[in-house]
């Protein structure tokens, strides 16, 4: 099965049944759903932030048992700092954040869903789905 990987925004949508989400169930039918690394800690500092009791921590923490963690390695380093790089040389900043989950859409050769196109424009090589219009 195809990997689709899916970026913080949309994953959100997903766990909070947030009406946005439904735009995105095209891309994710017959796919292995995937969240980067660097998704699943924006979703525990999520957590942390809003000071989470136990039983929703632990819900997190089932629903994301659902998606395959794509984690980093040489490679991905390798494409974070490109992409950090030809950003910062064009004067258009990335978080290091979008440019990790950006950078393991490229490693693994999956597409990127997200709703914030605009935070990954003109990234060499990545497939970027979004229904943002």
């Amino acid at each position: 099965m195809p990997l689709a990987l899916l970026d913080t925004d949309v994953c959100s949508f997903l766990f909070k049944r947030d009406s946005r989400a439904e735009a995105y169930r095209p891309h994710l039918e017959g796919k292995t759903l995937c969240l980067s690394f660097q998704t699943v800690a924006e979703l525990y500092q999520w957590a942390e932030l809003r000071n989470w009791g136990q039983k929703r921590r632990a819900r997190l923490e089932e629903w994301l048992r659902n998606f395959v963690v794509l984690p980093y390695d040489d490679e991905v380093c390798r494409h974070w700092a490109r992409i950090r790089a030809e950003r910062q040389r064009r004067g258009h900043q990335i978080s290091a954040e979008d440019a990790w989950i950006a950078a393991c859409a490229l490693r693994y050769d999956c597409p990127l869903i997200s709703h914030n196109a605009d935070d990954y424009a003109g990234i060499a090589g990545l497939n970027l789905i979004t229904e943002t219009g």
